[in-house]
């Protein structure tokens, strides 16, 4: 193989990656819409193990560049903006969904206005990317909640509804629309976040994310994959508590 191509494939691994989490959010959307929302939420973990895998082989390649960042963020926007907005879409409309046959579906107009909302996620979500790529305060931890944090979280919603663990009531759009401004707002908030980048595997230096996965860890054994909501949950509150407040000091 000549020097040239393989200079050229080892510079795009990273962006091969990326487009592996770009595709995953792609068939997230299509799932959902044909009625397998737990495998979309499948697809949403796919995405986010090449999220994290793409950032880390442009590390250790030492190839990342700016059509990289970009490239990133626009597959986030889908995967982790696009596809949990259309998740809280289905959860916040699906009482008012009922199957007329089998390739006919009508929802009730009644909610779907106030479920349309969810589509701020995607919109907070694309604001939150730009943020990111442009705010220096952020190379070893976040502010503000992640998009893929905020996509797992929408992800443990579906396995809560779909363990049974969510129960229908007349109010419930009014949780879930509570839930949208809420995430929405944490998307762009000025709240300091830790990272799980680890510069070694010791104790000393990584005490929180330590203490943040043994406290995960009976809440996997306990809801299994649905715990992924009140994990991110946790994230959120823990970053909060370990920072004691909402400011940020910028150099």
């Amino acid at each position: 193989m000549p020097q040239i191509l393989r200079t050229m494939l080892k510079r795009n691994i990273p962006n091969y990656i990326t487009l592996g989490n770009l595709i995953c959010g792609c068939i997230g959307i299509q799932q959902l819409f044909a009625g397998n929302p737990i495998l979309a939420s499948v697809f949403v973990l796919a995405a986010a193990v090449l999220d994290f895998f793409d950032g880390m082989a442009a590390r250790a390649l030492k190839v990342s560049s700016p059509i990289g960042k970009d490239l990133d963020s626009l597959a986030d926007v889908v995967s982790f903006g696009v596809l949990p907005g259309f998740m809280a879409y289905w959860l916040m409309a699906r009482p008012a969904i009922s199957c007329v046959s089998d390739k006919e579906v009508m929802i009730s107009a009644g909610l779907m206005f106030p479920a349309a909302f969810a589509l701020l996620i995607p919109s907070f979500s694309a604001f939150r990317l730009a943020k990111f790529n442009h705010d220096t305060r952020q190379t070893e931890s976040f502010i503000g909640m992640p998009t893929p944090a905020n996509a797992l979280f929408w992800s443990g919603m579906m396995w809560l509804q779909a363990d049974g663990y969510l129960a229908t009531t007349s109010y419930e759009i009014w949780i879930y629309l509570f839930l949208v401004a809420l995430t929405c707002y944490l998307l762009i908030a000025e709240i300091p976040m830790f990272s799980f980048k680890m510069k070694h595997l010791g104790w000393k230096g990584n005490e929180l994310r330590y203490i943040f996965i043994g406290l995960c860890i009976p809440l996997f054994i306990m809801l299994k994959l649905a715990a992924l909501a009140p994990v991110v949950l946790l994230f959120v509150v823990v970053s909060i508590i370990n920072n004691k407040g909402f400011g940020v000091k910028t150099p």
